[in-house]
């Protein structure tokens, strides 16, 4: 089994590089969705958030209230690290899981947002890094619907550019066309991946 971690920061197009691997049969992990199930309703993770920051970040039907929790969490670096306390163990281990249940021989990417914050670059036997101008990214999550306010906050929360290229073994760089980053992806596969594999 191949493990490759892939990040980059928030509007980088991770999302897209995970599916171009997908496509050419890895098994794709992913950290942000097993991190909504972390939390669902009903969860013990949402139950403990709740307990830590109160019922006001819970709506009234019982799911995560993100934004009352973004609002509490986002400019207090020690309410995010209790909040990461709570979900990433849990995203770990989910993720350690599906990686145990991939068939033998397989590529298994963990599309990991915060693997440079996190520390886990040295879990994978492959970094793959996707950087992307930081007023691109803007324009992106704007897009998506930020203000562009909160869109360069939550990138300065994030790892820098140069942090992420400390540990990466493979750097995409995603300012141009679709199919410049395909052509990206695909020589990564048959350069990195292939000859890994056989």
């Amino acid at each position: 089994m191949l493990k490759i971690g892939l990040t980059g920061g928030i509007g980088s197009g991770k999302s897209t590089v995970a599916a171009l691997l997908a496509e050419r049969g890895a098994v794709v992990v992913d950290a942000d969705r097993l991190a909504r199930e972390a939390v669902a309703p009903g969860t013990p993770g949402l139950t403990a958030i709740a307990e830590e920051f109160g019922p006001g970040v819970v709506t009234e039907d019982g799911a995560l209230d993100r934004a009352a929790l973004a609002s509490v969490v986002f400019a207090d670096p020690a309410a995010r690290a209790r909040l990461d306390a709570i979900v990433h163990p849990r995203v770990r281990a989910r993720a350690a899981e599906l990686a145990a249940a991939a068939p033998p021989g397989s590529v298994v990417v963990q599309d990991v947002p915060l693997l440079v914050e996190t520390g886990q670059a040295g879990s994978f036997d492959l970094v793959l890094v996707v950087e992307t101008e930081a007023e691109t990214r803007v324009a992106r999550l704007v897009d998506r619907g930020l203000s562009a306010a909160d869109a360069r906050a939550r990138i300065a929360s994030q790892a820098t550019d140069e942090q992420r290229r400390a540990v990466a073994d493979v750097v995409l760089r995603n300012d141009g066309a679709p199919e410049e980053l395909a052509a990206q992806v695909q020589r990564f596969w048959s350069e990195r991946v292939e000859p890994a594999t056989r």
